[in-house]
């Protein structure tokens, strides 16, 4: 019995899933994040398997962030043998240099703590701008926010969708409160995003079902 190779569709598949899992090595997951960014299809099979996996995470604690510090303080600054005092000035000396180390650490700590700048990746607004989401990226995760107007009624529920030129909507998920914050690359310029109203739950088709309110070009990042 011989092994059937994969077809195209099922290679991609199959890699879209292992992105997704982490089982990548380094050089195959930077070529996986180069794809996605460049091929639309290809990043919605991605969004497919990390919607299909997400349910893996819930058995997990949080664990908190390890407290790195110490560590950067003891690798910049390894102790040295103590020189012999030779006079007042060795104080002065010794103090500005501990000064001056005091800052970088303060400076290497304040790089760590915080997080990535957030970019404008599009608005979804009426004309009236009654109703309002902006969209914006950090890292590889979108935050959609709503800046005006009131979820949709009773029984109802906006839906975010990226399209890519030529491809099907995908749905980002359901904006049922006032910020929905998504794992998802920076869509290209030239991309769209839309809003439509969905019956309770999302679209049952996995497509634009009910009427798109919004719909907005992805801005160009300066």
């Amino acid at each position: 019995m011989t092994d059937t190779p994969l077809t195209p569709k099922d290679a991609d598949d199959a890699l879209a899933a292992e992105y997704v899992l982490g089982v990548q090595d380094l050089t195959e997951r930077s070529a996986t994040e180069a794809r996605i960014k460049s091929d639309p299809g290809f990043s919605a099979l991605v969004v497919a398997w990390e919607h299909r996996l997400a349910g893996l995470n819930d058995d997990f604690a949080e664990v908190p962030a390890p407290d790195l510090l110490p560590r950067i303080e003891a690798r910049l600054f390894p102790e040295a043998p103590r020189p012999p005092r030779t006079g007042a000035g060795f104080g002065l000396v010794r103090w500005l240099s501990g000064a001056a180390a005091g800052v970088l650490v303060l400076i290497v700590a304040v790089a760590t703590v915080l997080p990535p700048q957030q970019a404008l990746v599009a608005v979804l607004a009426t004309a009236d701008n009654r109703l309002a989401y902006e969209v914006r990226s950090q890292g590889d995760t979108l935050r959609v926010t709503r800046v005006s107007g009131l979820p949709a009624g009773e029984g109802r529920v906006h839906e975010l969708w990226v399209i890519a030129p030529g491809a099907a909507p995908v749905s980002l998920g359901l904006l049922e409160g006032e910020t929905l914050v998504v794992n998802y690359p920076t869509p290209l310029p030239g991309w769209s995003m839309a809003v439509s109203i969905e019956p309770e739950g999302g679209s049952p088709t996995g497509a634009p079902t009910g009427p798109v309110i919004l719909v907005a070009q992805v801005l160009g990042q300066a």
